[in-house]
């Protein structure tokens, strides 16, 4: 199988220049080191009527271009049913009936970052089991033994923390975003994960279930996001920082792609001129805080 790179959106509104310029560095990422790269929707959630048309378009529109049919996970739930029930069967799976306050209200375990299980329904007897079944829908959780796991980042290098007993199909029946990126991943030959940085955290989950799955886990690369004048990342509340808003007020997405590609130290015009001076080492490092159009600074 060819290796690749890959963007994934999640079909829940417009895309913003945070989002095109992370695409446009995986893209960057994939096409440097010789891979294929890869379109998947992760739609399993908070999909909006649209929004995936608008997302390809503006991708499209900027300059980046895949190398095979769009995937959905929509489209997948039997490869993660085959996955959750691997590890069930291995005895790595159990039921949990906790709420949301539940978990935020108990204890939390010495060491453990902030919203991690505390392991309650860990240890249900079956009478416990029945009672609970009767009250309301399960989730599905990992019985995790890693402690600690550590990841290696092309930009952040080795990082660390706790991997905690996190949910693989939720009571509702949907599978959880963990589950489903590794399995994905996989699949498609994807050995190379380019993505926002506040997504570094999660990457210990998944490289740590990859690991009991039986699965590669790619080469990680978490940059650096688009913030607003606050250090917050940007958001649509943000004003004019979609590629429609933009055009709203006089700039071209030739432009947007432009700005984007200037704010990495890249020159202006079409991506494969950015690709033939693109070194991943000269990355900055630091959050790319958008002002408004042209107006962006680091």
């Amino acid at each position: 199988m060819t290796s690749a790179g890959r963007f994934a959106p999640s079909p829940s509104g417009e895309l913003h220049v945070g989002n095109l310029r992370t695409a446009i560095l995986a893209w960057l990422f994939a096409r440097s080191t010789g891979r294929d790269f890869l379109l998947r929707v992760d739609d399993l959630d908070r999909a909006r009527a649209g929004a995936e048309a608008g997302q390809l378009r503006d991708l499209q529109a900027v300059g980046v271009g895949w190398d095979a049919a769009v995937v959905r996970q929509t489209d997948r739930a039997a490869l993660y049913a085959e996955a959750i029930g691997r590890l069930t069967d291995a005895g790595l799976t159990y039921e949990c009936f906790c709420t949301r306050r539940e978990i935020q209200d108990a204890p939390s375990a010495p060491h453990a970052p902030q919203g991690a299980y505390p392991g309650t329904c860990r240890r249900l007897d079956a009478a416990e089991l029945e009672i609970r079944r009767a009250s309301r829908p399960a989730a599905v959780r990992l019985r995790s033994e890693a402690g600690e796991w550590t990841v290696q980042d092309r930009l952040h290098g080795p990082f660390t923390g706790v991997v905690d007993d996190f949910v693989l199909r939720r009571n509702d029946g949907v599978t959880a975003y963990n589950l489903a990126v590794v399995v994905d991943d996989a699949e498609q030959g994807i050995d190379q994960v380019v993505r926002g940085d506040d997504l570094l955290s999660s990457t210990l989950r998944q490289a740590y279930l990859a690991s009991l799955l039986g699965l590669p886990v790619p080469e990680y690369a978490h940059v650096p996001l688009v913030v607003n004048h606050d250090g917050a990342r940007l958001a649509k509340r943000d004003g004019a920082v979609t590629l429609a808003d933009l055009a709203a007020v006089g700039l071209s997405a030739e432009a947007v792609r432009d700005l984007i590609l200037g704010s990495l130290g890249l020159p202006d015009g079409p991506l494969d001129n950015a690709l033939a001076a693109f070194d991943p080492a000269g990355i900055p490092r630091v959050p790319w805080v958008w002002q408004g159009a042209g107006r962006a600074r680091h």
